[in-house]
């Protein structure tokens, strides 16, 4: 009995400090609002600001790792996919927690050549809504965020599957851009 009574002690206690152990920002930016301004190293080591893309569609995806199955997948299509990005005057940035220095690895060995930016302390990917911090590892989660040529939230994607989600995008670019 006294073995029951500490399961169900520990159990309460780990369902009440999950929420904290699992901590991360869940309030992303509403669509209509304005894109939270940032200013992050890309894998050549150039810093890229938001700011520099008013006038142009960006699509901001946050991924989890650099080399990872879903992740390469995910980032395969974005790049197939660039011409058609740049037709609808569109760039792609992709942000992962991971180091410029496994960006730069990740594009040379994966033939990207997109932006992907290295948000170490996880601040941008807080921001956004998409970071997941467990202790001593942290990770943005798969979300993306449309934002118009105006610097505003246009479209969000919390529930992404690698395999299709650059053409959703380009879907969802061309019902935003005749609206």
């Amino acid at each position: 009995m006294l073995r029951i009574v500490l399961f169900a002690i520990v159990v309460i206690v780990l369902l009440l400090l999950l929420p904290r152990l699992v901590s991360g920002s869940r309030t992303m930016p509403a669509v209509g609002s304005v894109a939270p301004e940032f200013k992050l190293p890309s894998q050549d080591g150039s810093l890229i600001a938001l700011i520099d893309y008013r006038g142009s569609w960006v699509v901001l995806y946050f991924y989890p790792k650099d080399q990872t199955p879903g992740c390469t997948r995910e980032a395969h299509n974005f790049q197939a996919d660039q011409a058609k990005y740049a037709e609808r005057h569109a760039i792609v940035l992709g942000v992962s927690v991971d180091s410029v220095d496994s960006h730069k690895k990740f594009c040379a060995k994966e033939g990207l050549n997109f932006k992907l930016l290295a948000d170490r302390d996880g601040r941008v990917s807080k921001v956004y809504g998409s970071l997941t911090n467990l202790g001593v590892v942290k990770f943005a989660q798969r979300h993306t965020f449309i934002i118009d040529p105006a610097g505003r939230i246009a479209k969000v994607y919390t529930s992404v599957d690698p395999e299709r989600h650059s053409a959703e995008v380009l879907a969802g670019l061309d019902r935003l851009r005749k609206e």
